[in-house]
């Protein structure tokens, strides 16, 4: 991946505008897509007595109640702090109310939790939010069904599949009427001007999706403010209430007048032809543009953003003449005397675009600008303010264009289309869930001087009560901006790994807030998520800022020093806080909780055991290991420009050894007799088999192992670090440390690390919570198909407790873990999610990386059965290369055409409709036999990971088809040769394709990041030894011609257009093996490693 990125540094304007902020030369960042899609159900907005979010603020609340914490609305754009928010509103002139947010059911409404229950994608975004594109689908044929989604779903069980929006005849696809379309797509574009960062230009392009059937609709673009002024508060600076105005003069322009802004103003063009209703032809007419009549002229509207208390709450009066559901009353329910502002002023306002007549097949347009620039931007022709629309369309398609050469630089291999359009995607999402977040903990506990509505004494039950310190107002990356609108920190994490990759400066502030002192706790605690931040999630920050550091090292060339440190030294508070709290028995073995797997345990993890005694739990100790390792990576790279770190890095070495060992012996001395005996037994490790499971202790003498098999076991996998032997030169303190314990803490070692001592390929020495021995024990199971390898990925329960469920009874109750490849069968953690079979990307985006790692000290020698039983022997590195393809693969059409990620009833129109085929929902997690996607469908955060790994493997990829390369069930055997046209078959699969072992090494390199130096020492057949370190390389002499890049002249577009198009030339007449790397010219030797490295 990085071979070929780095020799496009800076050459794209969008990289010049992340420069610019970064450089604090222009704020490119200022305006975004920082809108929530809920605001309204939330923990924040929740002043309720007994902490019931749902019921305290629901749905049918939110047209009419002002948010205390933050704004909502439908592709909403905003300023970093949400002053000055813009969104979408629609009206089909059928429906019960204007749709000006997104509607989805509540947990107790969902037969699996709470679900958006709307059609939405997000198409396009680019780091700066210089564009930004998005899709809604609105059905126009009959009212959007808000009752039936709650009554169905209501009405179905957790055994039963949710009912889907889409799954409701006549509403998008009519089966009575030829599967006719009965839909809109609403197409939304924003644009930043290119020299201007405020001035924003927006597009709304409507088009009519039916073959047959015209349609009315209402376009309703909304400018309003965050409601700051009402709660009389001391924090808010600015005092002066804001106001939006209409102009005197011109009919279409809205004056923004905002203390902190000063004045701007919001310009609503006319849209183009309005078609005229023939009658004669009733709904089935085609009128064609030239037969279109004046243009559509926006009519503004004025209103408060204050809550309408009379129809909430049966009150006298409202606070405010003028409330916020004023349009909802104007435009829908025809009350047109009393409920707007005659005075065309106010907090809130909105443009009106009646399309009485959208014939099929036909598209109508909105165009408008929000600017700060009142000279150059507008002209007048008599009551109007007239934007360019020839230049605001030319300025959204030349940063449309922009974004294009941005997404190739990122990944300029040639790759298949499919991946190209799958990794665009999950970057938009990516971008497009950022939101701002906003809560202090002052107000929101104790309640605001004015309001009308106050907390009750120990709010919700307590919850948070001791998160005092939290004082948050910036811009996070959500999970997923409608099922979670709220930031979650092992989430967080992962999203940064993929943001890494197109905006590094960004996934660092975000690692680094939660860990400073409004948000970290004082004693070192880092929130979880807003529904309870003292809940315990997984310590992968730590992984995240090494790994972050790493990427932009690799692909900008960039080494930021200051921020791993500054980072580190707030995770030492973290890593003292898991020590101190969560190993009650100070034997380092951990508990935790649920730690972000919600119900994969027997028991609810996070709350006492109703058999008493302690969980004692393998995956927080090999959280626990893994967070050791991390922090000794990092502490050693420190190392290297101060030695102090060596210290630090003994300190972690030493916690590593002492976890490990505890982890699969407890060690015990007896002193019932005349002399002490040590005892050793087995403690959280099976030796019959072969796997690690948690346990309840009652204390030493009385513990139980609950043979569960799930990701619990494979997650001390991840707890892996491969030492160099040039390391241990280099920083002697560290060295003597290490050779100290390994002469003085032999049976340790011999216990867990026949790897300190057997040196594997290259002189390595491995740091790993299991030996080889249980490596393959454990590899054996996770690569078996039928207990943890899917088609498409790694089930995070074995399928063997299908047949087999796990049960216990304790105390008259009975208590079942049984495989579950879909939704939960329970409402445990709310039942909106579940780990007892299905994939989820960040668990194997993890263990992938440990693959990787154990590859670099086994070599290509060690090999293991993949599948087990397929008779197909691949290393190390083959094996995380297949669950990649795996992965990959839930979203590539398959010989059908079909993505298993829309298995089911309408599977065919999601993958095949040429409406739908090429758009793509990031789900939470994926069916473990199906990949059906599950959960929160725009969880655009963690599993926007296969965006890295299309990058990383892409263009080995291409060559696949969507089954497994080597799976024991794709041998089509004699009976199944006569299934039916009609069953789905599963493809006759291609032999996995060879590549040479230097192959496997640079590819396995690049995946984990190494620097220049680590890929130089990993280089088979090349080891170098002592203090020896590869001089960087210049860039080859093929790009020597071309010239750099210029930003500084207005034909920056161009001139990036012209460079990118002669780098697409130069990789076009190059070959590639399958890592990525150019393929040698005959007689190359494969030692030859002076060019391969250069770039990387």
């Amino acid at each position: 991946m990085n071979q070929f990125s780095a020799k496009f540094i800076d050459t794209t304007v969008e990289e010049q505008r992340l420069a610019e902020n970064r450089n604090k030369e222009k704020y490119w960042l200022k305006w975004g897509p920082y809108l929530s899609e809920r605001a309204w159900a939330t923990v924040r907005e929740d002043y309720s007595y007994n902490g019931d979010a749902w019921a305290n603020f629901p749905f049918s609340h939110a047209n009419a109640r002002t948010f205390r914490w933050g704004e909502d609305g439908i592709f909403g754009v905003s300023d970093n702090k949400q002053f000055i928010c813009l969104s979408v509103a629609l009206w089909n002139g059928k429906d019960e109310r204007l749709k000006e947010r997104l509607f989805g059911l509540t947990g107790p409404q969902g037969n699996h939790g709470e679900d958006v229950k709307e059609l939405y994608y997000y198409l396009d975004n680019t780091p700066t939010h210089s564009f930004m594109k998005s899709l809604y689908k609105y059905p126009f044929k009959k009212p959007y069904p808000y009752q039936e989604l709650v009554n169905e779903n209501g009405r179905r069980t957790y055994a039963d599949k949710e009912f889907e929006i889409y799954d409701i005849d006549g509403l998008f696809k009519d089966s009575k009427d030829d599967d006719d379309n009965k839909y809109y797509d609403v197409f939304f574009e924003m644009a930043k001007d290119d020299k201007n960062p405020d001035e924003l230009n927006f597009r709304i392009t409507v088009h009519n999706r039916s073959e047959k059937d015209s349609g009315e609709l209402y376009v309703i673009p909304q400018i309003f403010f965050r409601n700051t002024w009402a709660w009389g508060t001391k924090h808010n600076k600015y005092k002066k209430k804001p106001i939006l105005k209409k102009d005197e003069k011109l009919s279409n322009m809205i004056h923004v007048s905002h203390e902190k802004y000063g004045e701007r103003a919001i310009i609503f063009q006319p849209s183009p032809g309005e078609f005229p209703i023939d009658s004669t032809q009733g709904n089935n007419g085609h009128n064609s543009v030239e037969n279109t009549t004046d243009d559509v002229k926006p009519q503004l509207l004025f209103t408060d953003n204050e809550s309408n208390l009379v129809k909430l709450y049966n009150s006298k009066e409202n606070t405010s003449k003028y409330t916020k559901d004023a349009f909802e009353e104007y435009i829908v329910h025809g009350n047109k005397d009393n409920s707007v502002n005659p005075n065309n002023e106010g907090t809130k306002a909105c443009a009106v675009y009646h399309f009485k007549n959208i014939p099929p097949k036909e598209y109508v347009t909105v165009r408008y600008k929000f600017t700060n620039d009142l000279e150059t931007s507008i002209y007048q022709i008599d009551d109007l303010a007239v934007v360019d629309e020839e230049e605001l369309d030319t300025t959204i398609n030349d940063r449309e264009e922009e974004a294009d050469n941005f997404y190739w630089r990122i990944t300029p291999l040639p790759i298949d289309d499919h991946l190209r359009k799958i990794q665009r995607q999950a970057f938009a999402g990516l971008l497009w869930t950022k939101q701002f977040y906003n809560l202090t903990f002052n107000s929101w506990y104790y309640g605001d001087p004015n309001s009308k509505l106050r907390p009750a004494p120990d709010r919700a039950n307590g919850r948070n009560k001791n998160w005092k310190h939290l004082y948050i107002e910036d811009v996070l990356s959500m999970p997923d901006k409608w099922e979670y609108p709220f930031f979650a920190s092992w989430d967080t994490a992962f999203h940064c790994i993929p943001l890494a990759m197109i905006d590094p400066d960004f996934a660092k502030k975000q690692l680094d807030l939660l860990t400073r002192e409004w948000y970290m706790h004082p004693n070192g605690q880092i929130p979880a998520y807003e529904w309870n931040f003292n809940d315990v999630n997984p310590p992968v920050h730590a992984w995240a800022v090494y790994r972050v550091f790493k990427i932009e090292r690799n692909l900008y060339n960039r080494e930021d020093r200051v921020f791993l440190e500054r980072v580190f030294q707030k995770l030492l508070l973290n890593f003292t806080w898991w020590v101190n709290r969560k190993d009650s028995s100070g034997n380092n073995i951990f508990e935790g909780g649920f730690l972000g797997l919600d119900n994969i345990g027997i028991f609810n993890r996070s709350e006492p055991l109703p058999t008493g005694g302690t969980l004692e739990q393998a995956d927080s100790t090999g959280w626990m290991a893994f967070f050791s390792l991390q922090m000794l990576n990092i502490a050693l790279e420190l190392a290297k420009e101060n030695p102090v770190y060596e210290d630090i890095a003994s300190k972690f070495f030493e916690h590593f050894i002492l976890i490990s060992d505890s982890l699969s012996f407890e060690y015990l001395v007896d002193l019932t007799g005349s002399e002490c005996k040590d005892i050793v037994k087995q403690n959280l490790w099976n030796e019959e088999d072969q796997f690690y499971y948690d346990t309840i202790s009652w204390g030493a003498e009385n513990k139980m192992q609950l043979p569960i098999r799930s990701l619990v076991g494979l997650i001390p996998l991840y707890a892996s670090m491969t030492l160099e032997p040039h390391l241990l030169t280099k920083f002697p303190n560290f060295k003597k440390r290490v050779d100290w314990f390994v002469e003085n803490q032999p049976e340790i070692l011999e216990r867990n690390f026949a790897s300190m001592t057997k040196r594997g390929v290259g002189e390595r020495m491995l740091l790993s919570l299991v030996t080889e021995d249980r490596l393959k024990a454990i590899l054996s199971r996770l690569l078996d198909e039928n207990e943890f390898l899917s088609e498409f990925g790694v089930r995070s329960l074995s399928k063997h407790h299908e047949e087999h469920p796990y049960v216990m009874d304790v105390n008259n109750s009975t208590y079942t873990v049984k495989y579950l490849p879909g939704e939960s069968d329970s409402g445990m953690f709310g039942g909106n999610s579940n780990w007892r079979g299905p994939i989820w990307f960040p668990t194997t985006f993890l263990l992938i990386e440990a693959l990787q790692r154990f590859f670099l000290y086994y070599g290509p020698e060690f090999k293991i059965e993949c599948p087990t039983g397929s008779g197909q022997m691949m290393n190390l590195a083959e094996v995380a290369e297949e669950i990649c393809y795996r992965m990959i693969h839930i979203f590539l059409p398959d010989e059908n055409g079909r993505k298993a990620v829309f298995d089911g009833n309408t599977c065919n129109v999601l993958s095949h409709d040429e409406y739908f085929k090429d758009y793509i929902l990031f789900y939470e997690y994926f069916d473990g036999d199906t990949g059906r996607g599950l959960g929160a469908s725009h969880q655009c955060g963690w599993t926007s990971l296969v965006a890295k790994w299309i990058s990383d493997i892409g263009l080995s990829n291409v060559r696949q088809s969507r089954a497994s390369r080597a799976s024991i069930n794709s041998i089509v055997s004699e009976n199944e040769a006569h299934v039916s046209d009609t069953q789905l078959k599963r493809p006759q699969l291609p032999k996995i394709r060879k590549k040479s072992i230097k192959s496997m090494v640079i590819l396995t390199s690049n995946l984990l990041e190494l620097s220049e130096e680590e890929k130089h020492n990993y280089t088979i057949g090349n080891i170098k030894s002592g203090n020896s370190t590869p001089t960087p390389k210049q860039h080859s002499s093929r790009y020597s011609s071309l010239e750099p890049h210029s930003h500084s002249n207005s034909f920056a577009h161009e001139n990036e257009q012209h460079l990118i198009n002669k780098l697409k030339d130069e990789i076009g007449k190059m070959s590639f093996e399958a890592d990525g790397s150019e393929k040698k010219k005959p007689g190359s030797s494969i030692y030859d490693t002076e060019n391969e490295f250069s770039c990387q």
